[in-house]
């Protein structure tokens, strides 16, 4: 049967719908021009004498579709036929996104979720910044940290310290621009390391109050300090600048930050007070002074006069490095062989390991670095990860650890125990990054009994008060058997008992689980390290428990020589001619001797605590002594 053929009228419906979906010709209005009035113009009446123009040709029709397009405001995209776009269309609703846009619309990724959590974290982003610039500069931080409430839901939070200040021209970048840090690309230990905390806390508080933030900053003694009031243009990511004079101040040098937010302030767990206490745990150097929203003052005295020593930058380390920066590497070195690229970009590799490398790879030592293929790459990657070449550990000189004396003395000056105990790990890597765990204990004394152990988890110093369940951390804590030290424990929960434990973990670059740095990632080598961190503080705690209670048990023995050496003088005096009062003086002295171990008070009042009598009754029979031998009583073995 013969195909029927279109008529004409069926061609042009057909050509109209596929101008529904293609451009305009050129000449044509387009989508987004200004709409024509609705009534034509009045037509031109010839000038005398002239003659008569001809009429113009009546318009071509024009779809439906495109009469649309052209009648659209300017800046809309055409729409085609049911009202969907083309790609035309779509290719002009494609714009570059800024970085403050981005987190204007995602401000949860930086921590200011709620207004709680965002008061606490435009604390900790200027706090943290206080604190690097002055030991960058070498100077014993002193930080002053006021919350004001200017009304039910509105704060104004101010930090200031005795750093080096700012150099003029740098103030609108560092708190202007989101991204913008001397820290991301240096690998070494420091509190921040993206560039964004503090500029998005301003960019947070001009979004809730409307407010600019005001900096005033003193960067040399004999000069006058620059105040600048400045927001955040949040399309361009750039500062706007409101005022900028200079002012007179009465500090040496220094930086003061201020900003009003929307927030809300509340004691107890994950608040501003607790932020301010486990800081100052951490950062025995430091003296704080803190203001409460409610007017409370409270000071935090610095626990040592010795500033840490300040961490060195050094190159990636070969394990652990990923294939893509070693391609990146490969194509910027300077070097002009792959043996001396792999002693020059990396550290720990000596000319031996340079070798052992591209033997092992199979890649000719001689061969340029630009000349490698992807191939060999791939081969030289899994030769730097591989256990057959022998590589040292990552030096220790990028990570300054707080040391085991200064966690033990801070834990001391801040909670109330019994029983105080410290360890700091070796160095260990991953992905390339050095990285020291710091495990602390402080138990007994006055802490809960009921309750489970306070845990404080701090990366580069800094507490992280948040996502406790989804951090690393917490995860090595709940997986250590903590009954076989003597301590009550649900199977995968953090153990129950008067504690305060304390986790550090120092590196060159700390692997958050997201931009509002909360919780620590859990690389295997990080857990490992500290699981055995926190099995050595467990041993500690274990001698402890066993030592306090031997002496409880020494000490119960004692009073019951002394309730009945009375009773057998007596008896013993009745049946021979021995004088009574000097038997019992002489049992009384055998009894003292024997029970020595009761001499030895422990810490808490001259007593051992109910918290440690009651772990030391659920551990080893206290009958034995340290030597494991059975304790002897006056007339012989005790059973």
């Amino acid at each position: 049967m013969a195909t029927k053929p279109r008529s004409s009228a069926s061609g042009r419906k057909a050509k109209v719908r596929a101008a529904d979906q293609l451009e305009l010709p050129m000449g044509r209005p387009i989508a987004g021009s200004k709409p024509e009035a609705s009534k034509p113009p009045a037509p031109k009446l010839p000038a005398p004498g002239a003659a008569p123009k001809a009429a113009p040709p009546p318009p071509e029709p024009v779809a439906p579709a495109m009469e649309a397009a052209e009648a659209a405001p300017e800046g809309a995209p055409r729409k085609g036929k049911g009202g969907r776009l083309d790609a035309t269309a779509l290719g002009r609703l494609q714009r570059e996104i800024s970085v403050s846009e981005f987190f204007t619309k995602n401000r949860h990724l930086l921590g200011f979720d709620n207004p709680r959590k965002a008061l606490l974290t435009a604390v900790k982003e200027a706090v943290d910044n206080s604190l690097d610039a002055c030991e960058d500069a070498g100077l014993l931080p002193e930080i002053w940290v006021e919350i004001a409430q200017l009304a039910e839901d509105r704060f104004r939070m101010a930090v200031q310290d005795n750093g080096p200040g700012i150099v003029r021209n740098q103030i609108g970048n560092v708190f202007g621009k989101l991204l913008y840090g001397s820290k991301f690309h240096r690998r070494r230990m420091a509190r921040g390391q993206q560039g964004i905390g503090i500029s998005a806390a301003g960019l947070y508080a001009q979004l809730t109050t409307g407010k600019p933030m005001r900096i005033v900053t003193k960067p040399a003694p004999k000069k006058p300090a620059h105040e600048v009031v400045m927001q955040i243009d949040m399309r361009k990511n750039a500062p706007q600048i409101v005022s900028d004079k200079e002012t007179e101040v009465p500090w040496t040098t220094g930086t003061r930050v201020e900003m009003e937010l929307e927030a809300k302030y509340q004691r107890g767990a994950r608040s501003v007070d607790e932020y301010v206490a486990e800081t100052s745990i951490a950062n025995p150097h430091a003296t704080i002074h803190y203001v409460a929203p409610d007017g409370e003052k409270r000071e935090y005295e610095r626990t040592t006069k010795e500033l840490p020593p300040s961490p060195q930058e050094i190159k990636p380390h070969p394990r652990g490095v990923e294939l893509g920066l070693l391609l990146k590497m490969l194509q910027s070195t300077k070097s002009r062989n792959v043996a001396g690229f792999l002693k020059a970009e990396f550290s720990r590799v000596s000319p031996r390991v340079a070798a052992e490398l591209c033997k092992l790879a199979g890649v000719a030592p001689e061969t340029k670095p630009r000349r490698v293929t992807p191939e060999e790459s791939e081969k030289l990657f899994r030769a730097m990860n591989s256990d057959q070449v022998k590589i040292m550990a990552p030096a220790g000189a990028s990570v300054v650890p707080i040391g085991e004396s200064l966690v033990e003395r801070s834990l001391r000056a801040r909670v109330p125990a019994e029983f105080y105990t410290a360890v700091t790990r070796s160095p260990a890597v991953y992905r390339g990054n050095p990285f020291i765990i710091e495990v602390g204990l402080a138990f007994g004394g006055q802490l809960p009994m009921d309750q489970p152990i306070q845990l404080y988890r701090y990366a580069n110093r800094v507490p992280l008060l948040y996502q406790q369940s989804a951090c690393a951390i917490t995860e090595a804590v709940s997986d250590v058997d903590w009954k076989g030290y003597g301590l009550q424990q649900t199977r995968g929960q953090i153990p129950v008992g008067p504690g305060v434990l304390f986790v550090h973990m120092a590196s060159v670059w700390v692997p958050f689980t997201s931009e509002s740095k909360e919780a620590v990632a859990g690389y295997p080598e990080i857990e490992k390290e500290i699981r055995l961190g926190l099995q050595e503080v467990g041993r500690r705690l274990q001698g402890f428990v066993n030592k306090r209670a031997h002496i409880a048990y020494e000490a119960h023995r004692r009073s019951l020589f002394d309730r009945y050496i009375p009773e057998v003088a007596s008896a013993v005096a009745s049946l021979t001619k021995v004088s009574k009062k000097e038997l019992a003086e002489q049992l009384a002295k055998i009894a003292k001797k024997t029970t020595a171990k009761a001499d030895e008070a422990p810490v808490a009042n001259g007593r051992v605590s109910a918290a440690v009598r009651e772990l030391a009754t659920k551990g080893a029979p206290p009958a034995e002594d340290a030597k494991g031998t059975k304790a002897k009583g006056l007339f012989g073995e005790q059973a």
